[in-house]
């Protein structure tokens, strides 16, 4: 299906005639551009990392082509870098997998570096006779608008250098190309530096907001109130008519279990690490919880009230002798569980590490207090976070359309 024409598209100057690409979804190009099949324009290139020649392993993150840090090289053998494919500066990386069940990262990106990539990546390279950064653009395009799920055929997850091969390009001539390609890396490298600012912007509100979260439940909302030695070094003093309890006296922790009823678009809500990211036929539980991360994830506590199924991967607990779910909540947000680990990779607890976790425990009045000054002064923070992730988005949208508009002809900028 051919895309709509975007408020892009609308406010900036066009080519004076246009005609019919042949192509359903890329619609109209100018008059003197071509459309050729992707052989034509670009190879794959597969030169393996034999002897090893380099050194420097990149990686495909958010459409960026990135050099690996030395230390997330765990698990890798020299001898295995001998199979990666060598890379040069303006190769485009192609992450060719689970296409179905990859809606939102995007799977292309320019390299800017010499290096090698596993050969799970395709590396296409452009031909000499056109410009790779306008090429990198358009194959952008095809991934951030979806087009590049139409390859292959049938039930297929992954695609292939062969699916390119007859796959359209459009072909301006080289100048315009290049034209096009130096005016998108400006325009581009400013909206992602504006992207960049309002992200800084996210972080520090989220810095405030916890800084207020941690002095409410750690030291309460008197400032003038006495305070005493709680006993436990990294909890300090707490004040007067506080207590230091293990964690088992005011929660009841639970395991999660793994989902044998997994749906894809209604049921119960299905929580892992991040939040939840499924829906169940059936539910674990019905009330009002605090969850925990068994491993990785174990210093970033969700709250959820309601029916849901719990993974595996999770502790789930209420809260009993009258203490307050929220508040546990937003006490845990503060706790340094991170110092529990193991010999893995991913730090991680026991079910008994959590259930002798000391807390300092104001009296139940005093935690629905804190509770409500927390929810009433965190609001205006979460409110302008969220605006400047609306803004950040925006933002996004503006840069793909940009693109778009510009690498298939609809935009003249040149």
């Amino acid at each position: 299906m051919m895309m709509k024409e975007t408020a892009v598209e609308k406010n900036m100057k066009r080519y004076e005639s246009y005609k019919d690409s042949g192509v359903e979804w890329l619609g109209e190009i100018p008059e003197h551009w071509e459309v050729r099949p992707g052989f034509t324009i670009l190879t794959e290139s597969k030169k393996k990392n034999t002897g090893f020649i380099e050194d420097t392993v990149l990686s495909l993150s958010y459409g960026n082509v990135i050099v690996k840090p030395k230390e997330k090289l765990t698990g890798l053998v020299p001898e295995s870098f001998e199979t990666y494919q060598l890379v040069e500066p303006g190769d485009i990386i192609i992450r060719p997998t689970d296409l179905q069940n990859d809606k939102t990262s995007l799977r292309t990106g320019l390299a800017k570096n010499e290096g090698i990539i596993t050969s799970a990546y395709i590396n296409l390279r452009v031909n000499k006779k056109n410009d790779n950064s306008f090429y990198h653009y358009y194959l952008y395009t095809i991934d951030i608008n979806k087009v590049i799920y139409g390859l292959g055929s049938g039930l297929r997850q992954n695609i292939s250098f062969e699916d390119f091969k007859r796959f359209p390009f459009p072909l301006p001539p080289i100048t315009e190309q290049t034209k096009i390609a130096q005016f998108l890396d400006d325009k581009t490298t400013k909206i992602d530096e504006a992207i960049a600012i309002k992200q800084q912007q996210i972080q520090l509100l989220k810095e405030r907001k916890q800084i207020l979260i941690h002095k409410a439940v750690t030291q309460g909302l008197n400032p003038n109130v006495t305070l005493k030695d709680s006993g436990m070094e990294w909890i300090g003093e707490i004040p007067v008519g506080w207590e230091v309890k293990r964690l088992k006296h005011c929660l009841n922790i639970n395991n999660g279990s793994d989902y044998k009823h997994i749906q894809t678009d209604e049921g119960y809500p299905v929580i892992g690490s991040g939040g939840q990211f499924a829906y169940a036929s059936d539910y674990m539980y019905d009330g009002e919880v605090v969850l925990l991360g068994r491993k990785g994830t174990i210093d970033k506590p969700l709250y959820f009230k309601g029916k849901f199924w719990a993974v595996d991967t999770m502790f789930y607990a209420n809260a009993k002798n009258g203490n307050i779910v929220k508040f546990l909540y937003y006490l845990a947000t503060t706790l340094p569980f991170s110092f529990y680990s193991t010999a893995t990779a991913l730090p991680s607890m026991t079910q008994g590490d959590l259930n002798n976790h000391p807390i300092s425990r104001p009296p139940i009045d005093e935690q629905n207090k804190i509770v409500e000054y927390i929810e009433n002064g965190t609001q205006k923070i979460e409110t302008a976070i969220s605006l400047k992730q609306q803004e950040i988005e925006k933002l996004k949208e503006y840069k793909s359309s940009l693109i778009n508009g510009v690498v298939t002809g609809k935009v003249k900028v040149c």
